[in-house]
């Protein structure tokens, strides 16, 4: 597995989804299981075939987060990188057209959560990375090349703590 990057805050988040998952969710879910299973015959009980099955999930959830966490890598915000596009910016575009974007550059794991995250192997982060406030790029899209136009470029330098737990 190749390494993963995230922001600092998608780290934080998905480190908070992980303890989550094993210390609460997995043991409330552990618990109905086996009360189920205590109720006799298997083959027909619905609370136990599903609960199982929401255990199977879990474990899978808490698999690929043990496993991205061994190839993830936190990516802090540096003073360096102000005035430009980079991972973790937050960037206000606009077309020729008038059409207006406010979108966040994050690793392919963050970009779920938003529909305001993009993935920064898209070819739109691809067309900005690197650019600065009123730069235009070119983004190749399937219907042509669109050229956008770089309002602003911010970074969410607020973050509360940054200690893993």
């Amino acid at each position: 597995m190749n390494r993963k990057l995230l922001t600092e805050d998608g780290y934080l988040k998905l480190k908070k989804e992980l303890k989550y998952l094993v210390r609460e969710r997995r043991p409330e879910v552990t618990k109905i299981v086996s009360w189920a299973a205590s109720l006799g015959d298997r083959s027909e009980n619905a609370d136990y075939h599903a609960n199982k099955r929401l255990l199977r999930q879990i474990d899978g959830r808490i698999h690929r987060l043990i496993k991205l966490f061994e190839v993830a890598e936190k990516i802090e915000y540096s003073s360096v990188q102000e005035g430009k596009v980079f991972f973790g910016a937050w960037i206000e575009l606009e077309n020729d057209d008038g059409e207006a974007l406010r979108l966040r550059i994050v690793g392919d794991e963050e970009v779920y959560w938003r529909k305001d995250y993009i993935s920064i192997h898209s070819p739109m982060a691809k067309a900005i990375l690197g650019k600065q406030v009123d730069d235009e790029a070119l983004v190749h899209t399937p219907t042509g090349v669109k050229t956008w136009y770089i309002n602003s470029i911010e970074y969410n330098t607020d973050l509360i703590s940054t200690k893993d737990e």
